[in-house]
This record gives C-alpha cells, sequence and structure tokens, in this order.
C-alpha cells in the first residue's frame, strides 16, 4: 500500500507539471497570436500602383493583381492634405525629384534669316549725258568693278552742241566772258572733268563720245542697257552693290522682342559654311511688325572684306539675353510644372521624413528658358519638388481625395479607408465605382479632345496630335511659336521626321480648330487647314513644303 500511494503521488506531480508547462505556453501563443490577429484587424492593405484600392485583409490587387502592401505601416504622421506614395509606387509611376536652386536666369533666343547687301553701300550708275550707247565695258551680272573704271562710251548730240558753243564764246571771252562761263558751266553740269573742257577748248576739236566711269567698287548686281540703247540724263545703266560689310538680317517674332535690345551681341551659322560660327551685334531693330508674318526685322551688321558671306545666304542666329530684372530667381523644369486655367502647380517633397510625401502648391511663374521656367513667387531655395512623374502624383492625390490640379480643395473619393473595391471590381465598369470622379466616354465617338469643357471632372489640359507640313527647323520654330501663341497652349513640340505636332492645351480656352488655324495663318498646312497662297510664298525657300 504504502509503495501503491509513492507511486500515485508522483503521477499526479507529474501530470499537473506537464499541463502547467503545456497550458502555459499555449496562453502565450494565444496572446501572441491574438496580438497579431489585432495588428493584421486594424491594417489596411493597398495596391502600389492603384493607391484607391484599400482592404482589411492581404492579398491581391482586383484590377492589377499585385500583392497588396500595408498602407503607412510605421509611417510618418501625414499632412492632412498631403499625399503619400510607397517608395514602391513612386518607383513604378518613375517619379523624380531635385532641389530648387537661384540661378541668373539666361533666355536663349534662337533666330533665323538671310545674309543681304548693306543698302547705304548700293550706287546706281547713272548716264551723265543723253545720248546713243556706243559700247559697253560691262556685259553681265556679277561683274566687279573698281571705282574710276570705265563703263560705257556714249554719242550724244547735245554734248556735240554744247563742245561747239564753248569753242565759240571761248574766241569772244574777253569781250563777252558771261557766255564763255555759261557754256563751261553747261559742260560740268554734264560731269566733264576741268581737264577735259581746257582740253576741248585748246584743241579746238569736238568729241563726239564721251566715256562713263564708276564712282564706286562693288559688284554689278543687275544691268539695265545694252549696246545701241538711247539713254535720257539721269538714265540708271547699272546697280553696283558694295558687299565689302553685309547685313544679316533676321525675323525676331513679337514674344522675343521684350528680350532683344541694339548691342546685344548674336552667334550665328551658316547653312553654306557649315561648322563655322560668327558673331556681331544687333545695330537695328525694326519698329514695325510685319501684318502677316508677325515678326520684326533684327539686323546685324558684319564685315565681309574675304566676300565668304553671299547674299541670300540662311543664317541661324543665338542670342543670350540675360534677364536682369529675374536675377537670383529660381530656375525649375518645365515638366515640374501643372497647369489648369490661370493656376502653375508643383508638388513639393515634404521635409523631415524620407519617405515620398508631397504637397500640392501654386506658384507664380515668369519668362520661359527654353525647358525651364523662372518662378516669380511660391518657392524657396533649398526645398525639393517633382521634376518627373507630377501627373502621376496628382493622380494619386485625386483618386485620395487630396487637393490637386482639378480640385483645388480636395474632396470624398473612393479612395477612402475601409472601403473594398473588390465589389466594385465585379461589376467590371469603373465608371459605375460609387464616388469615382470619371468622366464618361463621349457617345459620339469623337476624340476627348472636343468634349465639353462644362464638366467639371473633366481635365482641362489635354493632348492632341495631328500632322503639319514643313521641311526644316526653321519651320520647326515657325510651327511650334505659332501654336504657343494661341492662348491657353501651354505645351507645342512639331517632329520633322514624322511631320506631327504634340500640343498640350486646355479645353476650357481652346480648340484644336483654334491651333490649327493658327498655324496656317503662319503659313504651315494643317490636316484640314491650308495657309494662304500669299503668306506661303512669303516663307524663305527652304520651308516651301508644296511641290
Amino acid at each position: 500500500m504504502k509503495r501503491q500511494a509513492i507511486y500515485i503521488i508522483s503521477t499526479l506531480i507529474i501530470g499537473i507539471s506537464l499541463g502547467w508547462v503545456f497550458f502555459h505556453s499555449t496562453g502565450k501563443n494565444n496572446v501572441k497570436s491574438g496580438q497579431s490577429a489585432e495588428v493584421e484587424k486594424h491594417t489596411i492593405w493597398t495596391c502600389a500602383m492603384h493607391p484607391q484600392i484599400r482592404k482589411q485583409e492581404p492579398g491581391k490587387c482586383p484590377i492589377c493583381g499585385m500583392d497588396l502592401i500595408p498602407l503607412n505601416l510605421g509611417g510618418p504622421t501625414l499632412d492632412s492634405g498631403a499625399i503619400h506614395m510607397t517608395k514602391e509606387a513612386a518607383q513604378l509611376a518613375n517619379v523624380h525629384t531635385s532641389t530648387v536652386t537661384k540661378q541668373n536666369p539666361v533666355k536663349e533666343i534662337r533666330l533665323y534669316g538671310k545674309v543681304q547687301a548693306d543698302e547705304r553701300l548700293l550706287q546706281s550708275q547713272v548716264s551723265y549725258l543723253p545720248g546713243r550707247i556706243e559700247k559697253l565695258f560691262v556685259n553681265y551680272t556679277g561683274e566687279i568693278v573698281s571705282k574710276g573704271q570705265s563703263l560705257a562710251v556714249i554719242y550724244s548730240p547735245d554734248l556735240v552742241a554744247a563742245q561747239q558753243e564753248l569753242i565759240e564764246t571761248a574766241a569772244t571771252k574777253q569781250s563777252q566772258p558771261v557766255l564763255y562761263e555759261a557754256a563751261k558751266e553747261k559742260l560740268r553740269h554734264w560731269k566733264l572733268s576741268e581737264d577735259q573742257i581746257i582740253s576741248i577748248e585748246r584743241s579746238g576739236k569736238i568729241k563726239t563720245n564721251f566715256e562713263v566711269y564708276a564712282n564706286t567698287t562693288g559688284i554689278v548686281s543687275a544691268r539695265r542697257v545694252n549696246n545701241g540703247d538711247y539713254v535720257s540724263q539721269g538714265s540708271v545703266l547699272f546697280d553696283v552693290a558694295d558687299l565689302s560689310q553685309v547685313w544679316i538680317m533676321f525675323d525676331a517674332y513679337e514674344s522675343d522682342l521684350p528680350y532683344l535690345s541694339r548691342g546685344q551681341k548674336v552667334t550665328f551659322t551658316l547653312q553654306a559654311i557649315p561648322g563655322e560660327k560668327y558673331s556681331g551685334n544687333i545695330t537695328f531693330i525694326d519698329p514695325v511688325l510685319d501684318p502677316v508674318n508677325r515678326v520684326a526685322r533684327v539686323r546685324v551688321e558684319v564685315s565681309n572684306r574675304e566676300g565668304r558671306f553671299k547674299p541670300e545666304m540662311f543664317a541661324t542666329g543665338i542670342v543670350e539675353a540675360n534677364l536682369d530684372q529675374y536675377k537670383n530667381n529660381i530656375v525649375i523644369p518645365g515638366t515640374a510644372v501643372l497647369w489648369t486655367g490661370k493656376r502653375s502647380i508643383v508638388y513639393v517633397k515634404q521635409t523631415g521624413t524620407d519617405e515620398m510625401v508631397f504637397k500640392i502648391r501654386e506658384i507664380e511663374l515668369g519668362p520661359m528658358l527654353g525647358d525651364n521656367y523662372v518662378v516669380v513667387n511660391g518657392l524657396r531655395e533649398g526645398e525639393e519638388i517633382v521634376t518627373q512623374g507630377a501627373f502621376s502624383v496628382d493622380a494619386s492625390a485625386q483618386l485620395e481625395g487630396k487637393p490637386s490640379m482639378m480640385n483645388p480643395q480636395g474632396g470624398q473619393t473612393s479612395s477612402m479607408p475601409g472601403m473594398d473595391m473588390s465589389d466594385a471590381n465585379k461589376s467590371q465598369d469603373s465608371k459605375n465605382m460609387p464616388g469615382m470622379n470619371m468622366p464618361d466616354t463621349p457617345k459620339s465617338g469623337k476624340s476627348t479632345d472636343d468634349a465639353p469643357a462644362g464638366n467639371s471632372t473633366f481635365q482641362t489640359i489635354q493632348h492632341t496630335t495631328f500632322s503639319v507640313s514643313g521641311l526644316c527647323d526653321m519651320c520647326k520654330d515657325r510651327i511650334e511659336k505659332a501654336a504657343r501663341s494661341v492662348k491657353g497652349v501651354s505645351t507645342a513640340v512639331w517632329d520633322v521626321q514624322t511631320k506631327k505636332i504634340d500640343v498640350g492645351y486646355n479645353v476650357m480656352k481652346t480648340s484644336v480648330d483654334s491651333i490649327k488655324k493658327a498655324i496656317a495663318n503662319a503659313g504651315h498646312d494643317t490636316e484640314e487647314m491650308k495657309a494662304e497662297d500669299k503668306v506661303y510664298n512669303s516663307l524663305p525657300e527652304c520651308c516651301r513644303y508644296r511641290k
């Protein structure tokens, strides 16, 4: 009995010990499981590519099938108007940021033009004698003549009579000096020299033929007479151009004129002399615009002693204008700016965190510097902004109901935490999703470029592409400036190879037809509108694309 009692007591002790170990461990596991379930229960799961997706448990995105990720798990406390993107979402959306800095802005202005003769050095070689052309010593256009060179021989009956009068009055010059001086003065008016007059008086012989001499050095640009022609006093025989100095006449669009002034340096190249660069200073800006092409003539004077510059050569000039009024202003890339109506906005990265947290900010822009803009107000030096992928950030802000380009005040959207988008996905019709601000597809089948601008959910900034005829870089510059001159157009890029232009415009302010009309008015045919012949014929020869 004693041995049996000991056995029973030992068995009870072992059982109690095993039970304590088992149930104590199970209790711990239950606590841990409960804590994990509680954490998982209060975690919102979202998609890196579709932040509007919100679920209470992990799984797959109902739109793209990607694994859902926890939303802001351990992330920073966000501003109520800020948009948070996961690093994966920012990487997939190709979002890049850069720090803004102050610069001394320089605007590069590209000008196109031609070489022309200096108008001040053009001369007309005239005949001071009425008569018949007996002989021409200059027979073709382009011949080089020198000052004092004999150009032609003229027979003049009037000059024969004047010489006879001189000889007769010379015999009575002592008694009738007035008649003698009058006869000499008549010959002087016909440009006879004193030596010629004295020679006629002394010889007593009448000279029937007289030579016409060049009064300048240059190139014959036009021959206006032939042998045997009768000419009157003052008739033009030849046009002579002195090309020792020439003008480079550039066309400047009215949008560029505020940045041009006399004395500015212009660096230019010539199509006929590739690889060489030349420079000169602006000496004149036409105060009146051409009413057809909407350009003003800008003149640069250059020396041409070597004769390399020939009239009608095509030239391309670059002017680097220092914008002193915007000195030490912030300059940002154009890709960072979003436009809607009169508003220009950027997304600024929030400080104090390494996370991708952005907040919208409205800024005031100054002049455009190529692909960049001067910022007049709204940014501080050292701030970090989105310079690529701003549309993706704005789309995320719209989906989450945060302040965005189209909705400055923000508002409730389908991205409210706790909404399960899988139910909406079952309908497979995104435009029926509750709270989704998606514009209806036009039933007429027209492009969204022609969608009504009155729909508040429709994005006012749209893009359209259409064909525009042209041949060269001069055409590209003219076409893009014509498109950007239309109020409401933000971007315009024409491709020389494909002959197509991509235009970003505000549908609240303009239309595709208005843009095409502006381009046609500049001399370039579009798919639906043809430039007037008068405008087309005024284009430089290298830009005339019609066969």
